[in-house]
């Protein structure tokens, strides 16, 4: 099955590619022993921050943003990671969903989380991001995962949960939903949603 990981972390090295590696091993640590294997991949929109521009003026994705769509859309498993920018998710998150089918993310389960530099903001993640993916209709995850600068190494005490802890909560979750679905692969034909788009096309 295909787990696949969205930053939108601006910055090298960042924080929020960071937890979403985090997040991708504990998804795969906890499906291994169910005798699952995820193939992982790493969407960076950084890198494609100049095509998903270019494509909501055009509406014609370059391959590379074309594959990432692809991607998401095929993937059992989504973690969507998100720098906090003025009290929300970042601009160039919300426009590469902006470009996603609203039907192709339906029922998909998700795990939401983000980054910023005081736990102040850790709302984002109920007031932004789960009503974003809820209207998309996904299955999102009862544990976002909200990392503030010093929540880094930090494993927390007999009150409260650390990062590490809840980055395996989560990642639990998110395998929980993923082994009890059945492949995309399986269910979905041949031709994604973009491809198909594209064939219509005269």
């Amino acid at each position: 099955m295909k787990l696949v990981a969205v930053s939108a972390g601006l910055s090298t090295p960042s924080s929020t590619r960071l937890l979403a590696d985090r997040l991708t091993e504990a998804v795969r640590g906890e499906l291994a022993p169910q005798g699952l294997e995820a193939q992982t991949e790493v969407i960076e929109l950084r890198e494609l921050a100049v095509a998903v521009a270019n494509h909501l003026v055009t509406g014609f994705p370059p391959p590379a943003l074309a594959a990432a769509i692809d991607a998401v859309t095929g993937a059992a498993g989504l973690i969507a990671v998100t720098p906090v920018f003025t009290a929300s998710y970042s601009g160039l998150f919300k426009s590469f969903f902006d470009l996603i089918d609203p039907d192709a993310l339906a029922g998909k389960p998700v795990l939401i989380a983000a980054t910023g530099g005081t736990a102040r903001h850790s709302l984002v993640l109920e007031h932004a991001l789960r009503p974003l993916f809820s209207y998309l209709r996904a299955d999102v995850v009862p544990t976002a995962v909200y990392a503030a600068s010093e929540d880094w190494g930090s494993g927390g005490d007999a009150f409260t949960e650390g990062l590490p802890a809840r980055i395996r909560r989560a990642g639990g979750e998110l395998a929980a939903l993923m082994a009890a679905r059945p492949s995309p692969a399986a269910t979905q034909p041949d031709l994604t949603a973009h491809q198909r788009q594209q064939s219509d096309l005269p």
